[in-house]
């Protein structure tokens, strides 16, 4: 796996903090998938790890919680406080959260845990800052998201230009030991070209790639051969996510 450069994601995202909002269908669909997964909502101390501009950290200060907001970008976490998002907001790696053991009643880490080294430090982590009885709510992405996107891209050369993901069974791996349920949810969203699918992940600050790349535009003879290659539905372009809803019990 190729190592991850925490400075680079946060940038990415930075960059992308103003713009998240207009681009955020795939947040909203998977964390209403997160939500019926976890099936309640009543928590009076939640931590969402990963807040982004803090559409979920709103929604949890709005339902009676007092929220605390991590996140690795500093310009995300300025949108959120500008939202008046959470009671409380921090800049920080959820790999290494400088936050006591115990804290809360419910840990949310809503698609932010795949842009992590380690899973399993990144789920250790949230457990620990779960109290006894507390429950970790987190979502990923699985290796078979983008599939389009890939398929699309091999016309045009052999780069990589997604980050490959765990599999369902490696993210089961890692939660080894504790008790807790899961589902699996896809969401495809559907774009009238190829362009404005790749804008989607750049929108939302999904651009950066842990391999590396050669940041070259697309030439349009480039761009013809990706759009000729898509796979399209009815004259649209899709764009697939598998997502992974995690819920652990803390004991």
């Amino acid at each position: 796996m190729s190592p991850v450069n925490k400075q680079a994601i946060a940038a990415a995202f930075g960059r992308a903090a103003q713009s998240y909002s207009q681009h955020d269908e795939l947040q909203r669909l998977s964390a209403q998938g997160l939500l019926r997964s976890l099936g309640e909502n009543t928590f009076p101390r939640v931590l969402d790890a990963g807040c982004g501009p803090g559409s979920n950290s709103r929604y949890w200060r709005d339902a009676g919680s007092h929220v605390t907001a991590i996140d690795l970008s500093a310009q995300m976490l300025d949108e959120a406080r500008q939202n008046r998002s959470a009671d409380r907001y921090l800049v920080a790696d959820i790999e290494a959260i400088p936050l006591p053991d115990a804290q809360f009643d419910l840990v949310w880490s809503h698609l932010a845990v795949q842009w992590c080294g380690s899973l399993p430090q990144a789920l250790g982590e949230l457990y620990r800052t779960a109290r006894p009885g507390g429950k970790v709510a987190f979502t990923t992405l699985l290796e078979s998201s983008l599939p389009e996107l890939n398929q699309a891209w091999k016309a045009v050369d052999r780069q990589p230009h997604a980050n490959r993901f765990l599999s369902q069974e490696a993210v089961a791996q890692a939660l080894g030991g504790w008790r807790y349920r899961s589902e699996v949810q896809t969401v495809t969203l559907t774009f009238s070209d190829a362009l404005s699918a790749m804008r989607s992940l750049k929108g939302i600050g999904a651009t950066h790639l842990h391999a590396g790349r050669e940041s070259k535009p697309l030439t349009r003879g480039q761009l013809r051969r990706l759009e000729l290659a898509w796979p399209q539905v009815q004259g649209s372009f899709p764009l697939s996510y598998q997502l992974f809803h995690g819920i652990i019990e803390r004991d």
